[in-house]
């Protein structure tokens, strides 16, 4: 996995002047990496990392001039270009990870994070935002792409589509995509799509509402949940109802829709229990509804629906909380998407190896304290 990421970086065009190199780029990456993937969350923690690596990373690495200052890595991420780099890491993934399916699709959740401290008040600069493509089978992250300054998500997801193999995927959003071009980028990847349905689109999302107000919701209705299941865990009781209608003749704002073949109701009623007994502290309910071109079975996109919170917890948590994400100080846009892509790297390197169990922060520390483990990690 390692040589093909260091062929991929090979791709990148260095650009520094010739002349006043001393350090290759693809051995500044390569550190840079396995930096990251040991727990350094600096320029300073990197270059700290080399010089104690540097008998071990010479193994592999020319470094004819040893290991580089804190401020040639500081440099060289601030000046390397972000597609480049983001397009180098979708090189890698697709060469190196094959497309994760389970028995009846291949599910990509689509979200974005914003870098909370890249902001930069005295430039007027907003904090990064950027857009990442996760597969919830394989908890890789497959691709991602920075946004624009004043620019929204909308902006680069076609960017972000144009570079997946999409082919027979199910692709989910959130309601801020919740729009006519962004269904019909999806299918024309030859994707179906399952989005998120509120209040932006009114017409649509006023007549799903109507409808399931009066074929679920009250007293004599007669639509009946495809799913039905209460889940107990951290002293919270949660109960999921789950309403599909493939009739769309019933939705006259979609008319204009591509290839939409189901309309879904998800109903959440959730309580925390009280420690103490007696009545539960909280009870609250929530209903969603969603639309989707795909034709597969309903429990199958109920699923599905599920599934797209994974983004959330298995990789936008693990970079707050493992990776301190949100406390990098980095203020430079370009700096802080490169080491964006450093940290999803690092992430599916940890994801990808089935060879010890633990958490990532400690398979991370264990490749930090033993070389051999970070071989393994690499794929060296």
């Amino acid at each position: 996995m390692f040589e093909e990421l260091l062929t991929c970086f090979g791709k990148i065009e260095d650009p520094r002047e010739a002349a006043k190199t001393e350090h290759l780029l693809q051995d500044i990456l390569a550190i840079a990496v396995c930096a990251v993937l040991a727990g350094a969350e600096s320029f300073d923690d990197i270059a700290l990392y080399g010089r104690y690596k540097l008998d071990w990373l010479s193994q592999f690495l020319a470094l004819a001039n040893g290991i580089p200052s804190y401020d040639t890595f500081r440099r060289v991420f601030m000046l390397i270009d972000a597609s480049a780099f983001e397009t180098c890491f979708l090189s890698w993934t697709r060469s190196v990870f094959k497309g994760p399916k389970n028995d009846n699709i291949s599910h990509i959740a689509i979200d974005g994070k914003t870098m909370r401290r890249s902001f930069d008040r005295r430039k007027e600069q907003s904090p990064l935002h950027v857009v990442s493509a996760f597969s919830t089978g394989s908890g890789l992250t497959l691709a991602q792409r920075v946004i624009p300054a004043k620019s929204g998500e909308a902006s680069v997801l076609p960017e972000l589509l144009k570079g997946l193999d999409l082919n027979g995927c199910l692709i989910s959003l959130d309601a801020l995509h919740c729009q006519k071009t962004t269904a019909e980028a999806i299918r024309s990847e030859g994707a179906d799509y399952l989005i998120a349905l509120k209040g932006n689109q009114k017409t649509i999302h006023r007549e799903v509402v109507k409808y399931f107000d009066a074929n679920v919701f009250k007293q004599s209705a007669k639509l009946k949940a495809i799913y039905d299941a209460f889940d107990e865990t951290h002293g919270r009781s949660v109960r999921r109802r789950v309403f599909v209608c493939a009739d769309l003749a019933a939705f006259k704002a979609l008319n204009n829709w591509p290839d939409v073949n189901q309309v879904f109701a998800v109903e959440t009623i959730s309580s925390v229990n009280n420690p103490h007994g007696g009545k539960p502290r909280k009870i609250s309910a929530d209903i969603r509804y969603f639309i989707t071109s795909s034709t597969i079975d309903a429990l199958t996109i109920s699923a599905a629906i599920r599934n797209h919170w994974a983004i959330e917890n298995s990789l936008h948590w693990v970079l707050d909380v493992g990776f301190r994400e949100d406390d990098c100080r980095v203020r430079d846009r370009n700096a802080a998407a490169n080491l964006s892509v450093l940290r999803k790297i690092a992430i599916n390197l940890v994801k990808s190896d089935k060879s010890q169990k633990g958490s990532i922060k400690g398979r991370r520390k264990a490749a930090a304290w033993n070389n051999d483990y970070m071989q393994n990690l690499i794929g060296l």
